[in-house]
């Protein structure tokens, strides 16, 4: 099972590194803020794979606040699109 979890937690390192194209190309912050949103994601499913492959129950700590900080970046984001947006009285 532990050459499973690191076999899985591989494929998803290589998920990131094509998400960091996008990151390098995405033509609008769209589409940056969502690669940066994979990353965030990508990276808890690979600290909770690596917490179960070396029996390392602190990585699911950090896994966690991770979670947690890319969901406020995400809101931060929206944040700001929505403030820097023209109003529209339609």
């Amino acid at each position: 099972m532990t050459s499973l979890n690191l076999g899985l937690a591989l494929i998803l390192i290589a998920t990131i590194m094509m998400g960091l194209i996008r990151v390098l190309r995405g033509p609008t912050a769209a589409d940056r803020m969502l690669a940066a949103q994979l990353f965030g994601t990508t990276s808890v499913a690979v600290l909770l794979l690596l917490a179960e492959a070396m029996q390392a129950p602190s990585l699911q700590n950090v896994a966690l606040v991770l979670a947690l900080l890319a969901a406020v970046a995400t809101i931060a984001f929206i944040r700001h699109i929505w403030s820097a947006s023209p109003q529209s009285d339609d």
